[in-house]
């Protein structure tokens, strides 16, 4: 089997209305900017389907391009993928992942190894609202199943309000806290966690820059609520284990990637989640496979693009029960392209 050609699809799919901000947060906002949807073509008439993080550029896409045609799938070391190191990395893993999983016959969870699970813990998501809207947010999270919130922040939101408003919905709603470092420095992070003491605050992740993490061990030690980082690369892992500096990780990276960094934190004992950009179908699946192989992936992964965005890309919606998404046990990722979806977010 070889690769014959590949089509990369520049695609743009807004968030649905209502979904992110409840108020003007600046421009451009994150689904805005473009992705990449990938077909590989082979010889023996099978299609594997990639989906590329935003802001990959279409050098970027060329060059992996170019890297790949001719290539026999089944032959190349799908852990260490011979491609140009360059942003389109993860979509191209994704669609050769799939492209195999669909010739031999294999989910591709057990081509990562073999699940640990059937279903993945998920949390809703939201972006900044106010405190009036994170109630409704919190109650339509609770109607769909889901027994979790992770809510995007800065500084100078109303915080302490949006808490209580959630509590005061669904009480037993877990919630994370992510300001993406805006809290900027750890006494800002401390006096919130003081002020929510007593409210049904998961975690706290990324609350301030992550180049320093004495910071992070000085929180931890102080917080009495758990901390996390997000990480995408090895090397961080690595550091923020040596500096004992955290509870748990959320994790990104590509499906290898994530499954190595899962088990360095396992190593250490701690439980991971997985990350999103709030993306596609094909990338949330991705994510589920992944995160179905990652023994210690036992926290609330990030896969909620699909209820957020106008239009997933796939046939068949991702399944979700009772918060949790269902492994596909089909061959390759489990998922159709949708044609009439890609044609009308094409770009």
């Amino acid at each position: 089997m070889k690769i014959t050609t590949i089509d990369a699809i520049k695609v743009i799919v807004p968030m649905r209305p209502g979904t992110v901000h409840s108020a003007p947060w600046g421009k451009p906002e994150f689904d805005e900017v473009p992705k990449y949807i990938l077909k590989v073509h082979t010889d023996a008439g099978l299609i594997g389907v990639g989906e590329s993080y935003r802001s990959v550029t279409e050098g970027e896409i060329a060059a992996a391009i170019a890297a790949r045609l001719g290539v026999d799938p089944l032959r190349l070391p799908l852990a260490a993928l011979p491609i140009p190191a360059n942003g389109a990395y993860d979509a191209f893993e994704i669609a050769l992942f799939d492209l195999v999983g669909k010739a031999i016959g294999w989910p591709v969870h057990q081509l990562l190894g073999g699940a640990h699970r059937d279903r993945v813990l998920v949390d809703y998501w939201c972006g900044q609202k106010t405190p009036d809207e994170i109630a409704l947010t919190a109650q339509e999270a609770w109607a769909k199943g889901f027994r979790g919130l992770k809510m995007k922040c800065t500084l100078e939101d109303p915080m302490v309000e949006r808490v209580q408003a959630i509590a005061a919905v669904t009480p037993d709603l877990k919630i994370t806290i992510d300001p993406n470092c805006r809290f900027y420095r750890p006494g800002a992070a401390l006096e919130l966690a003081h002020q929510l003491r007593g409210y049904n605050v998961e975690v706290f992740e990324d609350p301030t820059p992550k180049d320093d993490l004495a910071w992070y061990v000085f929180m931890r030690r102080e917080l009495g609520i758990p901390l996390a980082l997000h990480l995408s690369e090895p090397a961080d892992v690595i550091a923020a284990i040596r500096a004992d500096c955290i509870d748990c990780f959320n994790l990104g990276g590509g499906m290898v990637q994530f499954g190595r960094m899962a088990a360095m934190a396992e190593a250490a004992g701690k439980p991971v989640w997985h990350g999103s950009g709030v993306d596609l179908g094909i990338l949330d699946m991705a994510y589920i496979h992944a995160c179905a192989a990652a023994r210690n992936c036992s926290m609330a992964s990030d896969i909620i693009g699909n209820f957020l965005r106008a239009d997933d890309l796939i046939v068949e919606p991702i399944r979700f029960e009772n918060g949790h998404a269902i492994v596909p046990q089909t061959p390759g990722l489990g998922v159709e392209l949708d044609e009439a979806a890609l044609a009308q977010y094409r770009i």
